[in-house]
């Protein structure tokens, strides 16, 4: 029996935990709505999914109460809707997506000559290539290519009407080549790139604001027939509560895999979609469409801290001071827990995925984790700090003026 908050007489919000996940109630929320077939800017709906004209928009785009309806109803479909939009047209004028594709494929014949193997979060290694901080890498081999790319009203105004103000764009190239393989059903950042123990332990109102922190996109840099494999999406996946646990059981990625939809796309439209919902990119069965997109990973503002802290530095410093207290048992494990705790920098991001990739996993490994294992293994005080300096170089973006190779040399 649930036990109840007798001052509101309602049962006890529990936390959540995959073994409870259901695949009844996922179904229950998957259901489309009446007010989810009809949204009043879209120029269609397919499979659910609304479909927009960015050339039927722009005056709208230009009025300022239009504009903003019109972000009140991308909003609501990101959130209460189907979880994914198209925008048609974002370029009516590809010419800056095929300035930005020939810089991409020069980045990525580069990286290949280096040695550099980008890996995929949720695919197998193979026909696919991924560019890390394409941003960066894209502003400044070529700003006057970034400055035409970015210069797009549709794009501003789907991030703000997510995020609000003052967002931080992110993007990393994606290529399927023939033969490249799907990858699994997930959710995406924050809570989607935990391990289920680590998202076990963020409470369920954490679980429902991680959402509110990200928005995903995908830019089209070539033509994208369903048989090349565009994201296959699941509608509505996104309103169920506990999908950040529920995505890896393999009942919920049955149900993905025999009932999702994929949309093609032209080169120059863009998908966007709450990171709730459960995606994958889908297998390249063609034989001759390179499939590329620029995935774009756009922040709130309010996800930062308001003040810059040196913790590497507090590391080094403290390192020594717990080791002793563990080794004169001076201090309790769980008090050393939590001294490392108010120290180390504990979430894994942002970081340089060029040099800390996520190799074994969805993350790099954390100051914290580095910390935790030095002391686990009773590391000398050099041995640490020489990491603790490492991990931090690695860490840190590409100096200005240094090409990716430069580094690496």
């Amino acid at each position: 029996m649930n036990r109840t908050d007798q001052r509101h007489n309602a049962p006890a919000h529990h936390w959540y935990r995959e073994r409870d996940c259901s695949l009844h109630d996922f179904l229950a929320v998957l259901k489309a709505q009446p007010e989810d077939s009809n949204p009043r800017f879209a120029a269609d709906v397919r499979e659910h999914v609304p479909v927009y004209d960015c050339r039927e928009l722009r005056s709208d785009l230009e009025n300022v109460s239009r504009r903003a309806d019109l972000q009140a109803e991308w909003a609501n479909v990101l959130n209460r809707g189907a979880g994914v939009l198209v925008l048609k047209r974002v370029y009516t004028d590809t010419a800056p997506v095929d300035e930005a594709t020939k810089v991409f494929e020069s980045i990525i014949r580069e990286e290949h000559e280096a040695g550099a193997a980008a890996a995929d979060h949720f695919a197998k290694a193979g026909a696919n290539d991924r560019i890390w901080n394409a941003q960066e890498k894209l502003c400044l081999r070529a700003p006057s290519v970034f400055a035409r790319y970015y210069a797009s009203a549709a794009l501003l105004a789907i991030a703000e009407a997510w995020l609000g103000p003052h967002f931080q764009v992110t993007s990393q190239v994606n290529v399927v080549r023939p033969g490249g393989q799907a990858q699994q059903a997930h959710r995406d950042y924050h809570l989607g790139f935990q391990t289920v123990a680590e998202a076990e332990r963020y409470p369920p109102h954490v679980h429902t604001m991680s959402p509110f922190l990200t928005l995903q996109g995908a830019i089209a840099h070539s033509d994208m027939p369903v048989e090349s494999g565009p994201t296959k999406l699941l509608p509505f996946s996104q309103r169920y509560a506990e999908g950040y646990l529920a995505w890896r059981r393999q009942d919920f990625r049955d149900y993905f895999e025999t009932h999702y939809v994929q949309l093609p796309l032209e080169k120059g439209d863009a998908l966007f979609f709450n990171p709730a919902l459960f995606h994958a990119a889908g297998s390249n069965k063609t034989t001759s469409v390179q499939r590329m997109a620029n995935l774009l990973q756009i922040s709130s503002a309010y996800g930062r801290a308001m003040e810059t802290v040196n913790r590497a530095t507090m590391c080094e410093v403290l390192y020594p001071v717990l080791l002793e207290c563990l080794t004169a048992s001076s201090m309790t494990q769980a008090e050393v827990d939590a001294a490392v705790a108010s120290c180390a920098e504990g979430y894994p991001f942002p970081t340089n995925l060029d040099r800390d990739p996520p190799l074994g996993g969805l993350a790099p490994e954390s100051q914290q984790s580095l910390f935790s294992r030095a002391l686990t293994e009773s590391w000398t005080v050099d041995r640490f700090h020489a990491a603790i300096r490492e991990q931090a170089a690695r860490r840190d973006a590409w100096p200005v003026g240094a090409s990716e190779t430069d580094m690496r040399e």
